[in-house]
């Protein structure tokens, strides 16, 4: 695995926040702080969110890795910070989501798995309806961008023409 690659991963799984943080702006195209806030809040269901010193620190560490850049707007004599991502940090995204993407797919195999173990074991568990439903919403959903990603890279292999197979 290349040493960026290793860099994303362990940053993934070590500082998860940071990756929600990024992802939050990229999607906004733009955010402030209590913006990101309240959308961590959302995304945790109200139980969680970070401390505002702990968000703006680390909003200023993307600031110096050059991931995100600051730009000042007043609303009267209030000042808002507005944080939008780099060139360096959409590239990072690009490369973060693909791994985490790879990630989910797989976490979602082994859980597949284990339910199968338990099955086998004995263990019944009744589930509701509703988080029946819920779960073959969030199957078809992956369902849904596994079927469009692969549309996409058979036209990129389309695009790129036939194989050039140097071993004849």
């Amino acid at each position: 695995m290349p040493t960026e690659e290793v860099s994303i991963v362990r940053s993934m799984f070590t500082v998860p926040m940071r990756n929600l943080i990024l992802l939050i702006i990229g999607l906004k195209g733009e955010a402030h702080g209590y913006e990101i806030l309240k959308e961590i809040e959302t995304i945790a269901a109200g139980i969680w969110k970070p401390s505002h010193g702990n968000l703006y620190t680390m909003l200023n560490k993307m600031v110096e890795e050059g991931l995100i850049e600051p730009r000042e707007e007043y609303k009267g004599k209030r000042r808002l910070v507005k944080y939008s991502l780099t060139e360096r940090g959409w590239n990072y995204l690009r490369e973060a989501n693909e791994i985490a993407l790879k990630s989910l797919y797989m976490a979602v195999q082994y859980h597949e798995m284990m339910r199968n173990k338990l099955l086998e074991k004995g263990y019944r568990r009744e589930i509701a309806r509703e988080a029946v439903e819920e779960y073959l919403s969030l199957l078809d959903g992956i369902c849904k961008l596994l079927d469009e990603k692969r549309r996409n890279l058979r036209k990129m292999i389309e695009e790129l023409g036939p194989s050039r197979d140097t071993s004849s």
